[in-house]
């Protein structure tokens, strides 16, 4: 397992801007670039990228040879902020405000890309402005469940999704559910960094629930592949 610093990044790097209260692109956000880097994407495939927040990955994406690049997020600042970055790098994708779920049913792509609200909070937590960019409920699924659900609606034949969340959600749950549906899944990529701010001031809430050990300050991130057959 490598940690942030001895990582090195190989995907293309976007230029990017962000509008206030969109989620600012972090490791989790490399580490599945990386992944997608490194899995590559179909010529000329169909792309959808899930809480896209600043475009980071489906720029990504369309760098790496997506044909269409689908990216959605529930933040109207997000999806603008997407679009912009899109114009500055040269890329074309079609970025919607609302939910995955809303998509048509006659959607369907050859990559997903989903990089989740995932992490765990105390319960009666007032989720809103920002914090919807992480705060995921008390088992940090509140996304990442029914995500893992809507893949065979959303995956074409041989289409593969990749998904990145931390073990404190449940990373066997992730697969479990992903492979009750037909898919076949396991972890592509792994990665550690130190407990930034919000984990930081939820120590004594992740450990009650045993989420951690007793004084971990560390954070394991996994990258799920689910292909369809």
């Amino acid at each position: 397992m490598t940690t942030f610093e001895e990582r090195i990044l190989t995907p293309p790097a976007p230029r990017l801007l962000r509008s206030p209260g969109v989620y600012r692109p972090q490791y989790d956000t490399w580490l599945l670039a990386e992944a997608v880097a490194a899995t590559g994407i179909p010529a000329g495939g169909r792309v959808l990228d899930v809480c896209t927040g600043t475009g980071a990955l489906a720029i990504t994406a369309a760098m790496l040879g997506a044909g269409e690049v689908t990216a959605v997020d529930v933040s109207r600042r997000a999806v603008l902020s997407a679009r912009l970055n899109a114009w500055l790098n040269g890329r074309r994708i079609r970025a919607r405000r609302g939910s995955m779920l809303a998509l048509p049913a006659t959607a369907s792509f050859d990559v997903i890309l989903a990089n989740p609200p995932y992490v765990p909070c105390p319960p009666g937590t007032v989720t809103r402005g920002r914090r919807r960019a992480w705060d995921a409920g008390v088992d940090g699924r509140a996304l990442l469940d029914p995500i893992c659900r809507s893949m065979p609606l959303l995956l074409r034949p041989q289409g593969f999704l990749l998904l990145v969340h931390s073990v404190l959600s449940g990373v066997d749950t992730s697969l479990r559910q992903l492979r009750g549906c037909g898919l076949n899944a396991d972890v592509v990529l792994r990665g550690r960094i130190p407990f930034g701010p919000v984990l930081s001031g939820r120590t004594v809430f992740l450990e009650r629930e045993g989420l951690i050990a007793a004084g971990q300050r560390h954070e394991d991130l996994v990258v799920i592949r689910a292909d369809r057959p």
